[in-house]
């Protein structure tokens, strides 16, 4: 749980902190989320996960008020499955097996590099 909020919503916390004088330059700043902020399909054990990603959803559309009047565009990329270790992130055997199964339609992660790429 630590883990899961340390990396998707500190993460995006600190990072655009630190970054964001570039970003002002850029005027751009892109977010990771997940359409599974959306899917409970993974509860129990994925309802921490799915609140992340909706923070990050959240803190984006934040930053997208905010920035707005510096002409700053702020985007989301929000995959479905992405080729990642996720599957054996979880303690809880039936959400790995659910995950691994799930896992079989990922796409790789330079797809999602080449969305932002593109986005930007």
């Amino acid at each position: 749980m630590d883990r899961q909020i340390d990396v998707n919503i500190k993460g995006l916390l600190y990072g655009v902190a630190a970054a964001l004088p570039h970003m002002q330059k850029q005027k751009t700043v892109t977010s990771l989320t997940s359409l599974l902020f959306r899917d409970q399909k993974f509860a129990p054990a994925g309802t921490v996960y799915c609140a992340t990603k909706a923070a990050v959803r959240a803190l984006t559309e934040g930053l997208r008020m905010e920035l707005h009047s510096q002409n700053i565009r702020c985007t989301m990329i929000s995959p479905g499955a992405i080729a990642t270790e996720l599957s054996e992130s979880s303690s809880d055997e039936a959400t790995r097996k659910n995950l691994r199964e799930f896992m079989k339609m990922a796409i790789p992660a330079s797809a999602i590099a080449r969305a932002i790429a593109y986005a930007n």
